[in-house]
């Protein structure tokens, strides 16, 4: 091996996570054979100068991301993130059967609610959710689907377990670094890349398309899809032009629709034309002036009517938020035994409901101990470390906590896994997560082979967001032999009670891990 990785046997060994390129006495791992054979050939010049003709054309490209206010080049770093294909089998597999069960969900909740009825989530906390809006309730959306675009964020613990962290089911975004760091990778570690039987990511638009078209209203034979953003001051309009470009529809904002008679149009130049299908990338809040925020820009009058009426598909839908709350994150594994009768293939995370009296009175006293989220919280922001936090931070989140015990979660802090990554001009581990994306046609769920993998960048660090300085690597999925087993057909819905879970809600992902 280079002396490139002569300082990462020693870096590695400071900490208890899984390094998913070596394993011990620092021999790489089958899957990564590739990668380490090409880097093993290189100086650290020849590294250097890649990395930086990689960043050049990010910067050219106008691959960018919103960091404190500033536009700046997505970091990417130069040794990619390997998946083998058993590995893959099981993400993929899991991430579907999720997606399965959240859309059951969410069909469910904004209707008959038989999943309260059931006993198996509590009314509260659906109903204290600040994502769930009656607004939408009651009415199925044309084309039958809600969870059209899911990013399922994924972590792998020091045993190499894979674990579902969050679930992105709202406004799910990073594809477009997925897309734009395999362009980047082929070029820059060509010799690995041409050796890998890498699966490709490039059909992800098409997909996208596709399943957008197949759930638009009923009887359009020929549907207009647009991409609603909110402007070129929102950090994802990259990747909104990116996606509107590849699948060949007009990106618009909210200026650029009407509403009239319960039927959007966007203004052409060639005159009003009817809109069929919009792949919204707002938060609901901003989207209809009428319904929601009032002093909102962003959106357009009447979207939300013409949607109830069944003129107009709306991707992802209205309301999908309440999935994402970190507090009906604790109730995935029992939605997926009530929806579809199956035991969850990737387990959650251990995770503390804070509103269970129980629960709360064990985290405070462990509060250095534990890492604590706010459950509408996302990249990173309200987040506390309780090792890496002071004494004044620990004590201000006690005072939340307790004066909102529904607002919190709480979880161990995992070592999420290592991969080598360039740093200071040598390779040293750092953490990573994955956010494999899923696309839902309505027949089919399919996951895109890879994702985003996010890179913390420092040295320790376990925040990944690009928003709070994290950086990503090309994920390669490699391709196997033999094909993936289908996943289980879904069984009749069965009944759940509802249970009081203090510590650890999964106690039993041992067993389900070693069942499939």
């Amino acid at each position: 091996m280079s002396d490139l990785f002569q300082d990462y046997e020693a870096a590695a060994a400071r900490s208890t996570a899984y390094d998913e390129m070596f394993g011990p006495g620092q021999i790489p791992r089958a899957e990564y054979a590739h990668v380490a054979a090409a880097l093993g050939a290189q100086t650290l010049a020849d590294v250097t100068a890649r990395a930086d003709s990689m960043a050049r054309t990010f910067l050219d490209r106008g691959v960018t991301f919103d960091f404190a206010g500033e536009e700046r080049p997505f970091p990417l770093d130069i040794v990619p993130r390997v998946i083998s294909a058993a590995d893959w089998d099981i993400l993929e597999r899991g991430v579907a059967q999720r997606v399965r069960a959240l859309e059951a969900f969410l069909q469910d909740v904004y209707g008959k609610m038989h999943v309260i009825g059931d006993g198996v989530i509590p009314r509260r906390l659906i109903t204290s959710s600040a994502h769930f809006h009656r607004e939408v309730s009651g009415f199925d959306p044309a084309g039958g689907v809600r969870v059209h675009v899911s990013g399922i964020d994924v972590v792998r613990d020091h045993a190499g377990t894979f674990r579902v962290l969050e679930d992105n089911v709202r406004v799910p975004s990073g594809v477009s670094y997925v897309l734009e760091n395999r362009r980047a990778m082929a070029k820059g570690l060509p010799e690995a890349f041409a050796q890998s039987s890498v699966r490709p990511v490039e059909e992800y638009p098409r997909r996208l398309l596709s399943a957008l078209r197949k759930t638009a209203p009923p009887g359009v034979a020929d549907p207009t899809v647009v991409v609603l953003t909110p402007g070129v001051f929102n950090s994802a309009y990259f990747e909104h032009t990116l996606l509107a470009g590849l699948m060949g529809v007009e990106l618009v904002e909210g200026r650029d629709l009407i509403c009239r008679g319960n039927r959007v149009y966007m203004r052409t130049t060639a005159g009003e034309q009817r809109v069929d299908v919009i792949y919204k990338r707002i938060d609901d809040d901003f989207l209809d002036p009428l319904q929601f925020r009032s002093d909102s820009v962003l959106g357009c009058p009447g979207i939300v009517n013409a949607a109830r009426a069944g003129n107009v598909t709306i991707a992802n839908a209205l309301g999908n938020g309440v999935a994402d709350d970190k507090l009906v994150y604790t109730y995935v594994p029992d939605l997926i035994r009530y929806y579809l009768g199956e035991e969850p293939i990737v387990p959650n995370v251990d995770t503390f409901r804070l509103e269970e009296p129980a629960a709360r009175e064990e985290v405070l006293d462990r509060l250095d101990e534990l890492v604590v989220k706010p459950v509408g919280g996302s990249g990173g922001k309200g987040l506390v470390i309780g090792p890496d936090a002071s004494k004044e931070e620990l004590e201000a989140l006690r005072a939340s906590v307790l004066a909102d015990p529904r607002g919190w979660i709480a979880q161990p802090v995992l070592q999420l896994s290592t991969v080598p990554t360039l740093a200071g001009g040598r390779f040293g581990p750092r953490h990573v997560d994955l956010r494999p994306f899923a696309i839902n046609d309505g027949d089919d769920v399919w996951v895109l082979p890879g994702g985003l993998t996010r890179v913390a960048l420092r040295e320790g660090s376990l925040i990944v967001n690009s928003s709070q300085g994290g950086g990503s690597k090309d994920t390669w999925v490699l391709a196997g032999t033999d094909a993936a087993p289908a996943p289980a057909a879904p069984a009749a819905p069965v009944t759940v009670r509802e249970r009081t879970s203090v510590w650890p809600i999964e106690s039993n992902w041992q067993d389900n891990q070693q069942e499939q």
